[in-house]
This record gives C-alpha cells, sequence and structure tokens, in this order.
C-alpha cells in the first residue's frame, strides 16, 4: 500500500488538505477582475501576474492570471454554497449580475423555484462570468451525514451564523409548543440543533 513504508508512521488520513485556491481561466484579465470585484468579493494580495479574489464566507479563493491554467476561457464550473438562494440572487441582480432564475431539480427534469420543502442541496439558480464559466448557487443548511467533523463544526461568517440561528429559533420555538413550557436550558438546545445541522445528524425535537 502506498506510504506503508513511511518511517515517520504519518497516515494518509492524519495529513490535512484544505481546498485554497480554484484557477478560473479567462481572456481578458482585467474584464474578469470588473466582474468578480462587482460580486463583493475580496482583492487578495498576491504576486505579479496572479489576480485573487475570496467569496465572502469562504474559505476557498479564485486565481486567474495570464499564464495560470491551459484551460480553454468559459470551461470551469464551481459551486457556491449559500443558505437563502432567493436572497442570494435578488443581491447578485442588484449588483448587476445577470442570474438565471432559482430552479429545484425533479424526476422530469429541472422545475421553476425553490425546492417547495426547502430541502438541502435542492434549490439552485446560476449565473456566468464574462468567458462564460458557470457559477451554481446551490442552498445548503443541513449537511448530508458524514459531510462534516462534528469536532470541527464552524461558521464562516456573521451572515452564515445569524441564519443558522433564526433557524434554531423557529425550530425551539416549534420545540417550546410540543413541550407545553418555557425551555430555560435553550442556549443548549440551540448549539445541539446547529452543530447537527451542520454535521447532517439527527435534530433535536
Amino acid at each position: 500500500m502506498p506510504g506503508s513504508n513511511d518511517p515517520s508512521g504519518t497516515s494518509i488520513r492524519d495529513v490535512d488538505m484544505k481546498l485554497e485556491v480554484v484557477v478560473v481561466p479567462v481572456t481578458d484579465v482585467d474584464r474578469a477582475k470588473e466582474f468578480y470585484g462587482r460580486l463583493g468579493w475580496r482583492l487578495d494580495q498576491t504576486p505579479p501576474g496572479i489576480v485573487q479574489f475570496t467569496p465572502q464566507g469562504s474559505g476557498c479563493s479564485v486565481q486567474f492570471g495570464p499564464d495560470l491554467t491551459p484551460g480553454a476561457p468559459g470551461s470551469a464550473k464551481n459551486y457556491l454554497v449559500v443558505t437563502d438562494v432567493e436572497a442570494a440572487r435578488a443581491a447578485l441582480v442588484a449588483a448587476g449580475v445577470e442570474v438565471g432564475a432559482v430552479y429545484h431539480p425533479s424526476p422530469d427534469g429541472p422545475v421553476d423555484g425553490p425546492d417547495p420543502e426547502r430541502r438541502s442541496y435542492f434549490s439552485r439558480a446560476s449565473f456566468q462570468d464574462p468567458d462564460g464559466n458557470i457559477w451554481l448557487l446551490q442552498e445548503i443548511t443541513t449537511r448530508l451525514p458524514g459531510r462534516i467533523d462534528p469536532g470541527i463544526t464552524s461558521f464562516t461568517s456573521a451572515n452564515d451564523l445569524t441564519a443558522a440561528l433564526k433557524r434554531a429559533a423557529d425550530a425551539h420555538g416549534e420545540h417550546e409548543k410540543r413541550t407545553g413550557k418555557a425551555d430555560p436550558d435553550w442556549p443548549d438546545w440551540y448549539a445541539a440543533y446547529m452543530v447537527a445541522e451542520q454535521t447532517g445528524a439527527d435534530l433535536p425535537t
């Protein structure tokens, strides 16, 4: 097995590999820079010949430049996770970005509008940069089991945390209706709910 003779005894499972950058092929760097700046993404300091933007709340950045990739401009497709696809689409449209209508998949193909049950991974919308590279907005509030280690759950932005707190508050309101009494330990309930939602575990009731 590869790595079995490693004298350090380190397993590949013990090596953290955090996705840092996605390279997007573009034809006109200045035009791309204007477009991604319009999205409100942070322009990072980089060496000459590299332009890097980081979306709000993202641990992964986007780079482009004249010699970064042999990929054909317009050939990239990447996903952007949002907690509310309709709100995200509205903000992009307000910034002057052309965004497709919100839709959700079905056995018979795409259907207009968000998923009726607002299930995670289902509600989507997409837009393109000037070169035709596709960005797919995907609404995710509850992760599939095993997607996130419960020991390292985190929120990458204040907006992300606020949305999670609102969902926990709504769920906790239903919890108190079922029990018929106020819950003095609501902070513990909120925490359990928010961690379970992120990791795909069973939600408290």
